[in-house]
């Protein structure tokens, strides 16, 4: 990254690579906007399975709209000098909106789908809008017609997303949504092509790839945290009884938190930084990465679902729907890790996909069983993948990062 003392506006080789306090307290809404999603899928999960599948679709809906606006904030401070005014407006304005989407987002399909689509299209184009009013007259950055390409995208996406606003609590919504995030995502993928503008070369743009790698760290971190709160809420409820059951699942919820943090932070998670700036391609590798991370987050947040699930009734016969979000949310989580795994160091970690082939093949055998026993399943499952890295770890030098891409 080279130096461009001329613009304030571009990172240079000095700038901090550190998250700002402002970015951290712009990540404090998405600790509440992921508590909002985990009491969507409980109430998914308990109150409406005989619609599970469209429940948790539209669940995922809302959720992907979240972390679109999370990761593109993520990919704005990484390549904008983060302390200059129009970048910090521009994630003020981003914090303010994101509430008022995290407020709305239970009642996204409901009585709340136009305050939040409202207030989901007013982060996204009042983020670019603010940077285009402070950096009126200049060229502020190394693609000036970046900005606009993104308003034009977003300006047409805004008409399902609106539409399907008003179309009521009804599957046209879930469509009409489903086609505009789709286009808000493929936006973003291809670089916001426009005729006779262009589109954004990623690989030309510099970018601060250890502040990046640490965003992607510290939003798992959020969603761990997340799971833990969630937890601890559940089981705080109906006067915090601390029976055998429910202290025993919130036990297995905590063994499985610290296993997560585990099994991301080795060694993969760890050397992150260091993989992307080794790449070949390393804005290709950080885009790559806002996937799989999206893929972890998923499962983390299924998973803190399914200890909510184990605490309110440790002892009763599960109901198989609930295996969704007891098995599917660690394998969703160890899936999306075995994908970075292999984007950091090119191969693949086979105790992860063992793992994730082991919880689908007991799953038929978990539904006779109590939910503090599937509980302890995965905990045993989690634990298994985190002793293979010690063993893989034990008498050899520290594995370095070597990206296929």
């Amino acid at each position: 990254m080279a130096d461009t003392p001329t613009d304030p506006l571009l990172r240079v080789e000095s700038s901090s690579q550190r998250a700002t306090f402002l970015e951290l307290f712009f990540d404090l809404v998405f600790v509440f906007a992921l508590t909002r999603v985990s009491q969507r899928l409980v109430e998914d999960f308990t109150e409406e399975q005989r619609v599970l599948l469209s429940e948790v679709g539209q669940s995922l809906v809302l959720f992907l709209a979240l972390w679109l606006i999370w990761s593109s904030t993520a990919w704005v401070t990484s390549t904008l000098e983060p302390d200059a005014f129009a970048v910090q407006g521009a994630v003020v304005v981003t914090v303010i909106g994101s509430m008022v989407v995290a407020v709305a987002l239970p009642e996204g399909f409901g009585r709340h789908g136009l305050v939040f689509v409202v207030a989901y299209l007013a982060v996204q184009m009042g983020r670019v809008g603010f940077f285009l009013f402070a950096t009126r007259g200049r060229g502020a950055t190394a693609d000036p017609a970046g900005p606009r390409r993104v308003l034009v995208w977003l300006v047409a996406s805004a008409m399902p997303w609106l539409v399907g606003g008003l179309a009521g609590e009804s599957m046209l919504r879930g469509v009409l949504w489903t086609v505009a995030l789709s286009i808000d995502y493929l936006g973003l993928t291809l670089g916001w092509p426009v005729p006779r503008m262009g589109r954004a070369r990623y690989g030309d743009q510099p970018f601060a790839a250890e502040h990046l790698a640490e965003r992607y760290q510290q939003f798992l971190l959020i969603g761990l945290g997340e799971l833990i709160l969630v937890t601890g809420m559940a089981f705080g409820g109906d006067g915090g009884d601390f029976t055998p059951g429910r202290t025993g699942a919130l036990g297995l919820a905590l063994v499985s938190t610290v296993l997560l943090w585990r099994i991301y932070f080795y060694r993969a998670g760890h050397v992150l930084p260091a993989a992307i700036i080794r790449s070949r391609n390393p804005t290709g590798l950080g885009l790559s990465a806002a996937y799989t991370h999206l893929v972890m987050i998923a499962g983390i947040v299924l998973t803190g679902v399914g200890y909510e699930l184990s605490i309110a009734h440790p002892a009763e016969q599960i109901v198989p729907v609930w295996l969704v979000a007891l098995l599917g949310g660690p394998a969703l989580f160890l899936a999306g890790r075995s994908l970075f795994e292999f984007q950091v160091f090119g191969r693949i970690s086979w105790p992860r996909v063992a793992a994730v082939l082991l919880l689908g093949a007991v799953a038929p055998l978990m539904e006779i069983l109590p939910l503090l026993a599937v509980a302890a399943t995965v905990v045993a499952v989690l634990l298994g993948v985190a002793l293979a890295d010690l063993r893989r770890a034990r008498g050899h030098a520290p594995e370095q990062p070597a990206p296929p891409i």
